[in-house]
């Protein structure tokens, strides 16, 4: 994928000067295509297998470069011939029509096409068929031609699938530019207005990073038991949906950031270039992947800290490592049990191999308790008895903290935590009293 190397990627609008032809080809050498995890209708397929079952010749003609319509035409096993764009001629539109007619000597033939591209094909074939044409589109063909028939209906997006996309529930990690603002008490509404702001911001440009991650994991989470059924990954949500949302987002994400302090810009262009660089390549490496997480929790904090101009502690800092390196690692470990319940040895798109697990779970579980550990130091040192009235009831977080990470890795351990440890304890009923014994101990102390 070009996803997998940002030159290929910032060079690809380049490539496109050589004409569609030389851009499609040059695309499909460097993309690893498995038809397989392709996503296929079966109303479609079962139509092709009864027409074959009749008799009839069957012809794959699409826009795809060569190397991708043969490598589908071979997976399915349907088609007589395969007509697509080569390496001069970009095969849509009246040149497909002219290949089509080419092809079949001028023989009547019927068309199922799924797109306004398909219109001067539709044109020319004697009975026009459809899959998940869009409704205007459809009743453009419909007004045109005398024979339409549709095979399967066009998919409609509604909003609980464009919230799913945009992972509107990963918003409440960003809950973390709050914590600065609540540890330096510093509780004013100029500056819980620009801990807003600093929210909205980072949960605008981690939803456009999210939608580029999962055109980037596409292939593997189309294998993947529960990924699969991730918005585009499913087909719930076209592809080409992600392609003008991404800049949308992140233009609103920096155009409030350009309104905070400039710290907090730069905090927040770092998260950008660091998920950017996860989503990329860094994922795909063992043990750095879980610190850039790690590092990007901790960005969120650093960031909250920037946009209402408080010092972030370090002790602070050194909690928030630690303690979010543990969670990503619940979540390779959590990933690592699926792999070993399916018979699977290394993880697609990631560094890791099944028998990984306990390494990982050791040493998130160290992780785990260190981050206990340097709270302890704090509420023990200096700094503390000039912020609290009552610092020793902080002590109650400490035995909280110990019992709820135990608990996370132990579920984890027993595959019961399959997902994202923050979306699990979102749901999590023992996880929010933790999370209230841990709020109430902290405002007692106050």
């Amino acid at each position: 994928m070009l996803t997998g190397s940002p030159v290929a990627l910032l060079s690809a609008p380049f490539r496109l000067l050589g004409g569609r032809a030389r851009f499609k080809g040059w695309v499909a050498g460097r993309a690893r295509l498995d038809p397989a995890a392709l996503l296929y209708r079966p109303e479609v397929l079962e139509l092709l297998r009864a027409e074959r079952a009749r008799g009839r010749r069957l012809v794959l003609a699409t826009g795809a470069a060569r190397a991708i319509a043969d490598s589908v035409a071979e997976h399915l096993g349907l088609f007589d011939l395969v007509i697509s764009t080569d390496h001069d001629t970009n095969r849509t539109g009246p040149a497909k029509l002219a290949a089509v007619r080419a092809a079949l000597g001028g023989g009547a033939f019927d068309y199922l096409g799924n797109s306004n591209a398909d219109f001067p094909v539709w044109a020319g074939a004697r009975r026009a068929l459809t899959a998940a044409l869009p409704p205007r589109a459809l009743a453009r063909l419909q007004s045109g031609h005398a024979d339409v028939s549709v095979v399967a209906p066009p998919s409609t997006v509604g909003p609980r699938v464009v919230i799913k996309a945009l992972r509107v529930h990963q918003w409440a990690k960003n809950a973390l530019v709050f914590i600065p603002l609540l540890a330096a008490h510093v509780v004013t509404p100029a500056n819980l207005l620009a801990a807003l702001m600093a929210f909205v911001a980072f949960s605008s440009v981690a939803s456009a990073i999210y939608l580029l991650n999962d055109i980037a994991d596409l292939r593997h989470d189309r294998l993947h038991p529960t990924k699969r059924n991730r918005p585009f990954a499913s087909g719930a949500l076209p592809v080409l949906w992600a392609f003008p949302a991404i800049p949308v987002l992140l233009a609103i994400g920096l155009g409030i950031g350009l309104a905070l302090p400039r710290d907090f810009l730069f905090a927040l262009l770092g998260y950008i270039g660091l998920t950017v660089a996860y989503s990329m390549r860094l994922k795909r490496v063992m043990a750095l992947d879980t610190v850039v997480l790690a590092a990007l929790y901790t960005i969120r904090i650093a960031a909250g800290a920037a946009a209402v101009s408080v010092p972030i502690s370090p002790w602070l800092f050194a909690f928030s490592m630690f303690f979010f390196l543990s969670l990503a690692l619940i979540k390779r470990a959590a990933e690592l049990f699926v792999m070993a319940q399916r018979g699977q040895t290394r993880a697609g798109g990631r560094g890791y191999h099944a028998a990984d697990i306990d390494q990982v779970a050791m040493l998130g579980s160290a992780s785990a308790y260190t981050s206990v550990l340097v709270l302890a130091l704090y509420i023990n040192s200096s700094t503390v008895p000039g912020l609290y009235r009552r610092p020793q009831l902080l002590w109650l977080a400490c035995p909280v903290l110990l019992y709820w990470l135990s608990r996370l890795w132990i579920l984890a351990r027993r595959g019961e935590v399959l997902e994202d440890p923050v979306v699990f304890a979102i749901k999590d009923r023992v996880s929010w009293l933790a999370l209230g014994l841990v709020g109430l101990a902290a405002l007692l102390a106050v």
